[in-house]
């Protein structure tokens, strides 16, 4: 990693926080600091549950007890079990809770105005610009792909978006029960993989291998949330599905595709992918690819 490039980023973090106010116990001029004023936010005006909490903003059960606590003692919050599940803890704003959020807001709607009025209507198209695509780039940074239990629900949900998608795009529909299988027992190892992709531990992508003879390994199931494209994660699971082919003793990839997915088709060729003579009978298929790793 090249150290100057890790310099900017902590510079980049020191100025942000500082101008953000991060640092500060009364953040936006109240007495929260801002992991308090955060979950207020976060919670909103139909209340959440402590462990929708904890996922959105990866936060430990500690840390969000101990500023849930602060809040209830405020009375800005009150905590309950659920009436149908005795494990899962509710958070609702009470009306102080309510009050309090709005004039959050506003007092952020103000800051961002502070940020902007010394700039010029040039400077802060600029600023609005790169914002955007720092947002973007973090999210992506937040991605974490690892192999997954096929018959987990995360991975089911993921294959059926698959599925769901290919059916709308195809012209003649989509029927998994016609295509060439990957069944779970294929994308278990020894025989198969699975990578499920997650932002904040929620799946928004797959992709996977089957293992043959000859050292040749077959991408099945590569699948990226509409949410997420253009965050480059179609190419970074490609990356990881071909590590992972390589680790398991894979010399050559194959895969086969339909013609109506121009934006995977151009993943794959951009990628070192060629297009060789089909090597199956795969009744969608229009493109078949090979490449040696």
């Amino acid at each position: 990693m090249d150290m100057p490039l890790v310099e900017q980023v902590r510079r980049f973090n020191r100025v942000m926080t500082e101008r953000v106010g991060a640092l500060n116990d009364h953040f936006l001029g109240r007495n929260h600091p801002l992991g308090e004023a955060r979950l207020l936010w976060e919670i909103g005006e139909q209340g959440a549950s402590i462990r929708e909490l904890r996922r959105r903003l990866s936060l430990d059960s500690a840390y969000v007890s101990r500023l849930l606590r602060s809040l209830e003692k405020q009375g800005l919050v009150v905590v309950k079990r659920s009436e149908h599940d005795g494990r899962v803890g509710l958070v609702q704003l009470t009306g102080a809770g309510l009050r309090e959020r709005i004039e959050l807001d506003q007092r952020a709607d103000a800051f961002a105005r502070s940020m902007l009025e010394p700039l010029s209507e040039n400077q802060r198209l600029k600023l609005g610009a790169a914002m955007a695509q720092v947002e973007r780039l973090l999210l992506a940074s937040m991605v974490q792909i690892a192999v997954a239990d096929p018959t987990t629900q995360d991975a089911q949900w993921c294959i059926q978006q698959y599925f769901t998608e290919l059916n709308e795009r195809f012209e003649m529909g989509f029927d998994p029960a016609l295509s060439i299988s990957a069944y779970a027992h294929e994308l278990t190892p020894p025989a198969g993989l699975l990578l499920v992709t997650r932002l904040r531990h929620e799946p928004v992508g797959c992709g996977a291998l089957k293992f043959h003879e000859n050292a040749i390994g077959e991408l099945k199931r590569m699948w990226v949330a509409p949410q997420v494209r253009g965050l480059g994660l179609g190419r970074r699971l490609l990356l990881a599905l071909e590590h992972e082919a390589r680790e398991a003793g894979m010399t050559i990839l194959h895969l086969e595709t339909n013609h109506t997915l121009t934006e995977a088709i151009e993943l794959y060729r951009h990628s070192g992918y060629r297009e060789v003579e089909a090597f199956n009978d795969e009744p969608y298929a229009q493109h078949w690819f090979e490449k040696r790793l």
